[in-house]
């Protein structure tokens, strides 16, 4: 009797810090964000610098989460979204912050916003807006794939720039909506359109869809059945201000796609069977008494 429990808390032990061992590396807070303005970016000469005119230039917050953006330089500055080619957004805009003082601004939108300075239009930046607890991947993003996903995906494509696209689906289910993960791998600031149809039904059709990072996330409608999916991605160029790049125009569709077992369900069984194997093998050198 004894031998059992020892055996059952150990399989148990062994799981729950799989579990422990996997939450941090998926997940983050981000709660909360703080953005400064690079010294000195009053002048032209930040935005050839790997750190941007503003810090971090790429910021992640959660849907509900604050933005700070705190005037540590000398200068006056804008913090507005948009861009400066076609102006404000209307999203969010602080008017000028004087040194010292500070703005503050709430994402209730998942979505990636462009920003700039009005008065020093060379200062960009782009705050990264998700969901609450959302997945980690790569070093702080979160478009619901992992580093483990990265080789697993449902089906790849390529466009004629060497490109590779991938997606990741979770299983039709009738009455339920459709996630799909995209990945334009190695590509930064991707625009495309993707249209998802179900017994040639649409049940998703994103127009002008920007990925920061080359990952994004996308819902579909509740499906009617259980029946396949077909993906269509429309390219639609790289970068964030005009003239996009690259081979706009160019079409990867996606039939079929059959969806992977979880990656976290996957390394869970294996942590147990590993666990019980040891036991066992344990086992057989203690002597009975």
């Amino acid at each position: 009797m004894k031998t059992k429990a020892i055996i059952s808390l150990f399989v148990l032990f062994a799981i729950v810090a799989g579990l422990v061992a996997l939450t941090p590396a998926a997940f983050a807070d981000h709660s909360e964000v703080t953005i400064t303005p690079a010294p000195g970016s009053g002048a032209p000469g930040c935005e050839e610098t790997a750190e941007g005119c503003y810090i971090p230039k790429e910021a992640t917050v959660d849907v509900g989460g604050k933005v700070i953006f705190s005037n540590t330089d000398t200068a006056a500055h804008t913090f507005t979204a948009g861009t400066a080619a076609d102006g404000p957004s209307g999203v969010f805009d602080s008017s000028l912050v004087i040194a010292g003082s500070s703005y503050e601004w709430t994402a209730t939108t998942v979505g990636d916003f462009p920003y700039y300075c009005m008065v020093h239009p060379w200062m960009k930046g782009l705050i990264v807006v998700q969901e609450a607890g959302a997945e980690e991947h790569d070093d702080e993003h979160d478009d619901g794939m992992t580093e483990e996903h990265m080789d697993d995906a449902s089906a790849t494509g390529m466009l004629s720039d060497g490109t590779e696209v991938s997606v990741w689906t979770s299983t039709p289910t009738s009455g339920e909506k459709m996630e799909i993960s995209v990945e334009f791998h190695g590509a930064e600031h991707v625009n495309h359109d993707i249209m998802v149809t179900q017994n040639s039904e649409e049940v998703l059709n994103d127009i002008g869809a920007h990925h920061h990072d080359g990952k994004g996330m996308h819902t579909t409608a509740p499906l009617s059945s259980s029946d396949p999916v077909e993906i269509t991605i429309t390219f639609q160029g790289y970068g964030i201000d005009d003239p996009k790049t690259g081979p706009i125009g160019e079409v990867v569709v996606f039939s079929n796609v059959v969806p992977e077992f979880g990656t976290i369900a996957m390394m869970i069984l294996a942590v147990a069977i590993i666990s019980i194997v040891a036991v066992t093998a344990k086992l057989r050198v203690i002597p009975r008494f």
